[in-house]
């Protein structure tokens, strides 16, 4: 439990500073903060011998090493761009709260991760959770923030008792929460089906899967825009990852019918997301619906359940976590700075602020898999996984709508390059903390894709799963 352990510690050091330092002190919270994760972050990088921890309820592989790292870059990745967010006099009394809650949620998907019974994983599942309503309703004196907070924290209430449900079903039908228990004892009986879907219901609201969707777009613009960036890829890959994980290692008896559901849930998803994001004026909902399609594209690694197939999910959620950040990045610096929010509000930027223009265009680009950026070489993998196993229908579904989102990720770049503004976004500086960001999302971006040294790295520990 090293990459636990070593988090509680974060929090617990963070949380003393923040009620012992003065005035004086609190100043410097932010960059404690981010140094103190940073820490975290390189001493647990390095993966260890598998083992298990409360009688199996707790396990861990190398595997699961890789995808808390992967967290955890996003995570800093989040703090270093949320530092600007904090240095009005109105947010400054919310530092502390802010990195406290997150770090909170962040060891509740650890938990989810290494679960080894459905307990454990329903404890990390509610502390990846609530904490998040209270961060989506940060800004307390901001209607939108405050209506992010109530939907979410209503929807994840509704879908933790619906997979609650689910998994008592589930345990009066196999006498057992382990996971390692229950595969031999589901037959695929009526009442295994009825559990096994609603536990999965419950799942998608989490990943954001159409029709569990309808909460996104609106908690999305009204959170602060860090927070919106976190639930975006953090919350987002550790949810995708433990589905691959359960689906497989659980619920393997029943592929033949989860492997249907799952069919139509990514076509749905991937088209009307697409459809969706072509019609959004609002930059922050622009990004929600395209998270919905990225969600759905993950997907394809999941419904392949090969080794490979584990491989590319973990790829995609790395590059995803550069390219999506970089979007953000790009918009918390616009929206902090100008206070604008909209795509058409970005038209001349490029005449304005061209360092800005290129990390956005980039991110666009890798969003939408145009070579050779990393995003690219992740949606190239994910439909490699499905072809291999007969997905045919699916990845030609998926590559129409490959194009589709084309066209609305060209809509940015057409706005801030090509179109013209009378009053376009003024020149802009960033923090060095957000430029800090920014250049680590450039830098994935260009180069995770060409280096096959973290393909070939994830799919080493991929067949230990």
């Amino acid at each position: 439990m090293r990459s636990e352990v070593s988090l509680l510690a974060v929090i617990i050091f963070l949380l003393l500073y923040d009620l012992i330092a003065g005035e004086k002190g609190m100043k410097y919270f932010q960059p404690v903060a981010i140094i103190v994760f940073a820490v975290h972050t390189l001493a647990t990088i390095f993966p260890y011998e598998a083992g298990i921890a409360f009688g199996g309820m707790y396990q861990y592989s190398p595997m699961m090493t890789i995808v808390k790292g992967i967290l955890n870059l996003g995570t800093l990745i989040v703090f270093l761009q949320a530092k600007e967010v904090f240095d009005g006099d109105k947010q400054s009394n919310k530092r502390g709260e802010y990195y406290f809650l997150t770090l909170i949620t962040l060891l509740g998907m650890y938990f989810m991760i290494s679960s080894g019974h459905f307990l454990m994983f329903y404890i990390g599942l509610e502390m990846a959770s609530i904490p998040l309503a209270t961060l989506a309703a940060l800004e307390k004196y901001s209607k939108k923030s405050a209506e992010a907070g109530a939907k979410y924290i209503l929807i994840a209430a509704f879908s933790s008792g619906i997979m609650l449900f689910g998994i008592s079903y589930l345990y009066g039908s196999v006498g057992t929460l382990y996971f390692a228990d229950m595969p031999v004892h589901i037959t695929a009986n009526v009442l295994q089906i009825m559990a096994f879907v609603f536990f999965m219901v419950g799942l998608f609201f989490k990943i954001s899967l159409v029709p569990f969707h309808l909460w996104t777009a609106d908690v999305y613009e009204g959170a602060p825009t860090s927070v919106t960036s976190y639930l975006s890829v953090v919350s987002k890959g550790s949810a995708v990852f433990v589905l691959m994980i359960l689906l497989y290692k659980v619920f393997g008896n029943l592929m033949v019918q989860w492997q249907g559901i799952l069919y139509g849930i990514i076509i749905v998803s991937i088209t009307l997301a697409n459809l969706f994001a072509i019609r959004q004026q609002n930059i922050k909902r622009f990004l929600a619906f395209s998270s919905i399609s990225q969600a759905g594209y993950i997907a394809l690694a999941i419904i392949s359940g090969t080794a490979f197939g584990m491989t590319t999910l973990v790829y995609y959620i790395f590059v995803y976590v550069f390219s999506n950040l970089a979007a953000f990045g790009v918009v918390t610096t616009i929206e902090n700075r100008s206070g604008k929010l909209n795509i058409s509000d970005y038209k001349g930027l490029y005449s304005t602020n061209p360092q800005l223009s290129f990390v956005m265009m980039l991110a666009m680009f890798s969003l939408g898999g145009i070579p050779p950026f990393a995003g690219f070489f992740s949606k190239f993998f994910v439909f490699a996984a499905a072809l291999e196993q007969g997905f045919y229908l699916l990845v030609l579904v998926a590559v129409v709508n490959t194009i589709i989102s084309l066209y609305y990720y060209l809509l940015v770049v057409k706005a801030m390059f090509i179109d013209s503004s009378e009053n376009p976004v003024p020149t802009l500086k960033s923090d060095f903390f957000n430029r800090t960001s920014l250049f680590i999302c450039t830098a994935g971006i260009l180069l995770v894709g060409i280096l096959s040294f973290f393909m070939d790295k994830i799919g080493l520990y991929s067949f230990g799963m």
